[in-house]
């Protein structure tokens, strides 16, 4: 019996999660917005850009600017999606 790894999971169009090819940093933003919330957000991430009056804009404006912070949203979006797509509950 085998099972798949986060790693492994892929999307719709059969390209690795992991990999985030052809997604944007605006739509990764929309889907964690939409699953968690920014109130979460803050919680898991612990940005100021999620706290102090959030908004799509500002804070892709940091995270564009900011590496670590993009990889920190990077990582939570690639283990919500592959939970997702293997019917695990989110993270």
């Amino acid at each position: 019996m085998s099972f798949l790894r986060a790693a492994d999971a892929r999307d719709e169009s059969g390209h690795l999660i992991s990999e985030l090819h052809g997604i944007k940093l605006a739509q990764i933003l929309e889907y964690l917005v939409a699953a968690y919330g920014w109130p979460e957000l803050d919680v898991r991430l612990r940005m100021n850009c999620f706290a102090d009056n959030p908004s799509i804009k500002s804070s892709l404006t940091f995270l564009r600017r900011t590496p670590w912070a993009r990889t920190k949203v990077e990582e939570l979006y690639i283990k919500a999606r592959s939970a997702e797509v293997q019917g695990r509950p989110r993270p």
